[in-house]
């Protein structure tokens, strides 16, 4: 009689893991959480409480998808030492510069006899305020435009003056009424009374218009006047001057103090305006008690006298400097 042999009991899990039985081979399955992989009778613990098991994600990497980026570094406090040193250089710079500029502004503004080395002495020009040009009335040209074929001064006479130098000492007498000197105190300029008479007859047969004067004594003693006398036109100008004022080498008429008169050629050719001619006549030695120089400019319709005389000897500078000035405040 044969005995039936009882099977013995295998765990569910051995069965599983026979030979020849296929195994899974899944990522969930090869990996479980520590929670899983313990029985529910030993997650206990005694007393009750479970015991804490370690999370398998980093506590840094939960921070990072929760509270966002990273707080910024704190920042580096400079050494204030170096901030103190770079204040100092850029103080140090500033001024600097501006003492440079300074210095420089100073040696610009500074006239060359103040700067040593380049002091020169004075060629005996005077200093005569800024020339302006007197304004025109509306829509009058020029006295030598093109347009102007009289060569017409249609600003004020009297503004077309030369300004006295700077502390010389005005010749009341010139000033004449309302600025307009009658004719007998010009003729008053030539020495004898044919020649004031003669002259008298010439100014009304040429159509004198109107004459204005100036006068100054500067500090030295020299004597300046001047005269302009306005006609109708730059032909009758033109005319009275070479055919009555002046001859070749001398003027016709003598003025008050000037016995013996010739040409002045110290004048620079260069001086010369197209528009003005000019000419100069100086006293020659021996004069009397003081030198006597005059000069006749022809400015379109005005005829201007420019008379310096001086103790001694009159300045051919200052003269030329004169005659120069108001024949380019005519052109």
């Amino acid at each position: 009689m044969t005995e039936n042999l009882a099977t013995p009991d295998v765990p569910e899990a051995a069965v599983e893991a026979a030979p020849g039985a296929p195994v899974d081979t899944a990522p969930e399955a090869a990996v479980e959480t520590a929670s899983e992989a313990v029985p529910e009778t030993a997650a206990e613990a005694p007393g009750g409480t479970a015991p804490e098991v370690p999370s398998r994600v980093p506590p840094d990497a939960a921070a990072f998808s929760s509270a966002g980026p990273l707080p910024a570094a704190p920042p580096v406090r400079k050494d204030r030492r170096v901030l103190r040193a770079v204040l100092r250089w850029t103080a140090a710079t500033l001024v600097f510069a501006v003492a440079g500029a300074a210095a420089a502004y100073g040696v610009t503004e500074m006239r060359r006899t103040d700067v040593p080395g380049l002091a020169t002495a004075s060629d005996g020009r005077w200093n005569y305020p800024e020339i302006r040009f007197p304004p025109l009335p509306s829509g009058s040209p020029s006295p030598f435009a093109e347009a102007n074929r009289a060569n017409v001064h249609y600003a004020d006479l009297r503004e077309l003056l030369l300004p006295a130098p700077e502390g010389a000492k005005a010749d009341k007498a010139l000033r004449g009424t309302d600025g307009w000197l009658p004719k007998a105190d010009f003729l008053d300029a030539y020495a004898s009374k044919d020649d004031r008479d003669h002259v008298g007859r010439l100014l009304t047969d040429y159509a004198l218009r109107h004459i204005a004067a100036r006068g100054w004594t500067t500090p030295d003693g020299t004597h300046t006047r001047i005269y302009l006398l306005r006609f109708d036109s730059a032909a009758v100008v033109d005319a009275f001057q070479h055919d009555e004022l002046t001859s070749w080498d001398s003027p016709n008429f003598v003025l008050r103090g000037a016995a013996d008169v010739h040409s002045d050629a110290s004048f620079a050719q260069v001086s010369q305006l197209d528009d003005v001619p000019r000419y100069a006549y100086t006293e020659a030695e021996p004069y009397g008690a003081e030198q006597v120089r005059q000069a006749y400019l022809m400015a379109g319709d005005t005829l201007a006298l420019v008379v310096q005389s001086r103790k001694g000897s009159a300045p051919e500078v200052p003269f030329q400097q004169t005659v120069v000035l108001q024949s380019q405040l005519l052109g």
